[in-house]
C-alpha cells in the first residue's frame, strides 16, 4: 500500500477532540459549530506541531514543538486538543481560522494535512503539500 493511502486511512480513522467537542472526518460536529459561532467564525482547523510529515518524534521534541505553536496562535481563539487512534495521540489545536491562513501555518510546522471545519458542514481532510 502506497503511504498516501496509509495516511489518508489513518486521518479518516482518527477523532480529533478540541477540548469535549469531537470531529471525525466525514462527519458534521454541532459542539465544534457551536465553538464557532462562540468565536464569530466561520471556519476552524486543527492542526499539530509535532511528529512532522508523520514521522514519529521523541516526547520532549514534540511538546517543544507544540509550544511554538501554542505561541504563534496568542492572538487567535483556539482550543487545545488532540488527535488520532488506536496509539497514535498527539496534542493538537483546534484554531478559528480559515483553511487559507491554516495551510501556512501547517506548512510552517511541516505537517501534511489538517482537518478543517466549516460551520454546518462535514469535517474535512485538506492535504497541505
Amino acid at each position: 500500500m502506497k503511504r498516501a493511502e496509509q495516511l489518508l486511512r489513518a486521518y479518516r480513522a482518527s477523532c480529533y477532540f478540541a477540548g469535549a467537542h469531537a470531529a471525525r472526518i466525514g462527519q458534521r460536529a454541532p459542539g465544534l459549530d457551536a465553538l464557532l459561532r462562540s468565536w464569530r467564525a466561520q471556519e476552524g482547523i486543527f492542526i499539530a506541531a509535532g511528529n512532522p510529515f508523520s514521522q514519529r518524534m521523541p516526547s520532549g521534541w514534540n511538546v517543544r514543538r507544540h509550544a511554538a505553536l501554542r505561541e504563534r496562535l496568542r492572538r487567535l481563539p483556539y482550543v487545545e486538543g488532540r488527535g488520532g487512534a488506536k496509539r497514535w495521540w498527539e496534542a493538537h489545536c483546534f484554531i478559528g481560522i480559515s483553511v487559507s491562513r491554516g495551510k501556512p501555518l501547517a506548512r510552517l510546522f511541516r505537517q501534511n494535512a489538517m482537518v478543517a471545519l466549516r460551520r454546518g458542514s462535514e469535517a474535512r481532510l485538506i492535504w497541505v503539500f
